[in-house]
């Protein structure tokens, strides 16, 4: 049965491109050649080669085999054509590498087996059922799942599917799209969101949450529907009813900065009655001249003849002109009484005329004048406004006015606080004033009970008939909405549901508050209002999750309905329908296929293998013909197996650069460190020795330092190293030898042993000079003639007594050359401060010096000898 479903797919495909040219499928490594009605990928081409590629999915780099997709991939005006879902657009666009042919997150569909056909698109903001009714293959993009059905069975499809015919049983039939989202979002998204490539959800209008997983503000229900329109709050949310609790107010008197007053289109604010503007320019807040403020917030009338008034008391601080303050009531002023030239007092309701009393108008119960605009008091049933006196209706409205008559004061008085209007039901000259209900209100405050007030109390709702009157719940409400029957709180510890009131909550909800609250839209039962207190699940999410209704298993599990709980799949698919091997909906091996719901081997052809995603191998995408069956040969196609042969350097990266321009820069550094410490070292070695020379390298410490401090002695001096004991012992030597010369020269002096004369009496011939330094001097002396020669002229008979003559006067056998080489040596700084100064010259040297000098000076002469005596002087024999 497997092998007649191969090979019917295979007779099936092959019959339907025997009249198709010859097409190229290329994956990344390998193209065939052959007959094909696949349209999955990217169609490559490029001017000047005739050749044109089919790309399936993949990665495409500058060194992809074979030649011919190389040098099509390489080619300045190579050019791709898209299929749908795998770019943004489908006209032509440029090729740059690498090359990434990938279908976009959502789905492809095609009418025919193995991807052929024309495709349609179907990405993941879809969130709807949608017929597949006429696709035979799906490409799925990476990370993504879609849920379909097929008769009543729901699947999840992780993985291509080149074959709908070969799916388990389960999973046979007409298909239907439910839904399809990427698998990257974590947590996952609420059964209301859409799970994006981003990772992140994607909310429907109405919701809110990093999940989607609750109602914006202002939207209400499980659909999370806008609040009625006219409201500027209602019972929102996803447990929510949606009533009105307040409506929107039209013109508040805020908007015009306004307080007591209705603000007009024009944005001007008309104030009640008694109220004018304050002195901080807000318009309606201050009561006007004739008005005091109570303690209930409004501005009544001052009594008759008082034209100013304190607030709070409405004592009368200002009488009018013919009045005066009642001594007993100081919130009265009285006029004065009328009294004719005579002196009579006029009695009420008549007037002085000067000389005689009058009557009153009939308009007036006292008077002033003739005329009813002279009334003091009005007549019964009439009361003062403005001067005037005007009559009533039967609510004790005051004519051509909106103000309610006060049989106290006689005159036409203000309702009460935030009242546009108002009446005194039943009015007749009993009536006060206390009795006067609000039949109207300034915007922004609703009508309980007669007074404007902010809302309605509890026990009341808005009458959604006016949006004005607050009326009383039900007697089995506590508290209701909307209307006076749907309660959102009951009486005698009843449960409101859904408005009404109830015993117990009933399935999807849950007890709250004395109301019983709706479940998540994502939950069956729950014991929380939030997405994440699932009891259990409906059946488009099943899988219940640490409180969470998921629509889906993890891709190598399956839902178990018997159980509700996953369970994994067979070793041999990657994703299945059910357990055991015969309900795979893709295979695990990427040697395997699909067939019937099992995974069996490929046994691709062509040298080809399965193309990675599709599920398919290469060779069963295009029909090869073959060599023996008569069938007429492809048209030959060069490069279309040869590799890629190239012997271009690569270019450097810029990081590579980089890395090596540092190596460089770090060698240089550390050579340059080490020449620096060498020379370092070097100077520091040579400044420790001209230092011991100086004899400046003795460092005391602060014990040695402290005990100097108080004249103890330190320690002796550390004795000389090698180097200064030579030198000490070269200029002892060389003393010594100056010595030894001085006794030479000594010789040559007349000897004073034995002689039986004085001294010579030879003059000097000069005084004794000193030409040039001593050093000069003592190193030449020897060098010249004897003493003899110079006196006498004459050379002398015998040899010349002669010492070797020494070019460096310092050089001995204690010279630091037979010490070696390592002794630091600064004999041009030594020499000077370790050789002794020379002694003063005896008195032969001083002798010998003048007679050089003479012959230095003027020449040799002859001295003519005297005959002294017996003299054994040896210059004269």
């Amino acid at each position: 049965m497997l092998l007649g479903s191969i090979l019917a797919v295979s007779l099936t495909f092959g019959a339907s491109v025997v009249a198709q040219s010859s097409t190229v499928l290329c994956v990344a490594g390998q193209c065939l050649q052959g007959y094909s009605n696949t349209t999955l990928g990217a169609t490559l081409s490029a001017s000047g080669i005739s050749t044109e590629v089919l790309l399936l999915p993949g990665q495409y780099t500058s060194s992809t085999n074979p030649q011919l997709l190389n040098e099509l991939l390489t080619s300045s005006s190579a050019t791709l054509s898209p299929s749908p879902g795998f770019a943004n657009s489908t006209a032509n666009t440029s090729v740059t590498l690498p090359l990434t042919v990938q279908l976009q997150p959502g789905i492809a569909t095609y009418p025919k087996a193995l991807y052929s056909g024309e495709g349609s698109y179907i990405s993941l903001s879809t969130n709807s059922s949608t017929s597949l009714s006429n696709a035979e293959s799906l490409a799925l993009s990476g990370n993504v799942w879609a849920e379909v059905t097929a008769g009543n069975s729901r699947v999840i499809l992780w993985s291509s599917v080149p074959d709908a015919s070969q799916l388990p049983t389960a999973a046979s039939g007409s298909l239907s799209l439910v839904k399809i989202e990427s698998s990257t979002c974590s947590p996952p998204c609420s059964g209301s969101g859409v799970c994006t490539a981003s990772g992140t959800c994607s909310c429907p209008a109405g919701f809110s949450g990093s999940s989607c997983e609750q109602c914006a503000s202002g939207h209400y229900g499980p659909s999370c529907q806008p609040c009625p329109s006219g409201c500027t709050s209602c019972d929102e949310g996803m447990s929510g009813s949606g009533r009105c609790l307040s409506t929107t107010v039209s013109n508040p008197p805020s908007s015009c900065n306004c307080i007591n007053g209705q603000c007009g289109s024009n944005g001007q604010c008309t104030c009640l009655p008694g109220w004018t503007s304050a002195s901080n320019g807000t318009q309606c807040a201050a009561c006007a001249s004739g008005y005091f403020l109570d303690s209930s917030g409004n501005c009544e009338i001052c009594q008759l003849g008082c034209s100013q008034c304190a607030d709070g008391s409405g004592d009368c601080t200002t009488c009018k002109s013919g009045y005066t303050q009642d001594a007993n009531d100081r919130t009265m002023c009285n006029a004065v009484s009328q009294t004719t030239s005579g002196g009579t007092t006029c009695p009420n309701g008549s007037y002085s005329n000067g000389t005689a009393c009058e009557p009153c108008a009939t308009e007036c119960q006292t008077c002033t004048g003739s005329t009813s605009n002279d009334c003091i008091i009005c007549a019964s049933g009439t009361y003062s406004l403005n001067g005037s006196c005007v009559q009533t209706n039967s609510g004790g409205v005051c004519q051509g006015s909106s103000l309610i008559a006060n049989n106290n004061k006689h005159e036409c008085d203000t309702c009460g606080p935030k009242c546009t209007s108002c009446q005194i039901p039943n009015f007749n000259v009993a009536s006060t004033t206390n009795q006067a209900q609000c039949t109207g209100c300034l915007p922004g405050y609703v009508l309980y009970q007669g007074q404007c007030i902010g809302s309605c109390p509890s026990g009341t709702f808005l009458s959604p008939t006016d949006n004005l009157t607050c009326t009383a719940c039900d007697s089995t409400c506590s508290t209701c909405v909307g209307s006076a029957s749907y309660c959102l709180t009951c009486a005698n510890n009843k449960l409101a549901s859904n408005g009404q009131c109830v015993s117990s909550c009933p399935s999807n909800t849950f007890s709250s508050s004395g109301a019983c609250v709706a479940c998540h839209p994502d939950c069956a039962t729950c014991s929380g209002s939030a997405f994440n207190q699932c009891t259990s699940c409906n059946q488009t999410l099943p899988v219940l999750t640490n409180g969470r209704c998921l629509a889906t298993c993890s891709q190598n599990q399956y839902f178990d309905t018997t159980s509700s709980t996953c369970q994994s799949c067979d070793s041999s698919c990657s994703s299945c329908s059910g357990s055991g091997p015969s309900n795979c909906l893709a295979c695990s091996s990427s040697s395997q296929v699909l067939r019937g719901g099992s995974c069996v081997a490929a046994n691709c052809s062509s040298g080809t293998s399965i193309v990675p995603g599709l599920g398919a191998c290469l060779s069963e995408l295009v029909l090869v013909p073959s060599s023996t069956g008569g069938s007429a040969a492809l048209p030959s196609i060069s490069g279309l197996s040869s590799p890629v042969t190239t012997t271009t350097s690569q270019a450097l990266s810029w990081w590579e650069i980089l890395l090596m321009a540092l190596g460089c820069a770090f060698i240089f550094i550390a050579f340059l460190w080490c020449w620096r410490r060498r020379a370092r070292k070097q100077r520091a070695k040579e400044t420790a020795a001209f230092a011991s020379a100086k004899a400046l390298d003795r460092k005391t410490n602060w014990r040695q330092r402290l005990m100097a401090l108080f004249g103890h002695s330190s320690k002796p001096a550390p004795p000389d190293n090698e180097e200064i004991t030579l030198w000490k012992l070269r200029a002892a030597e060389e003393a010594h030898h100056d010595r030894e010369i001085e006794k030479l020269i000594g010789a040559y002096e007349y000897s004073r042993a034995g002689s039986s004369r004085g001294p010579s009496p030879v003059p000097s011939l000069h005084d004794r000079k000193s030409h040039g330094p001593m050093h000069d001097y003592d190193s030449h002396r020897l060098s010249r003639e004897s003493l003899y020669s110079q006196v006498t002229g004459m050379p002398r008979n015998g040899p010349e007594p002669r010492q070797p003559v020494k070019s460096n006067p310092l050089t001995s056998r204690f010279s630091t050359t037979t010490v070696g080489s390592s002794v630091c040596k600064k004999p041009s700084v030594l020499k000077r401060e370790l050789t002794p100064r020379k002694p003063p010259p005896t008195d032969a040297e001083a002798y010998a010096t003048s007679v050089r000098d003479a012959a230095d000076e003027s020449g040799s002469y002859w001295v003519t000898p005297v005959n002294t005596g017996g003299s054994r002087n040896p210059f004269r024999q």
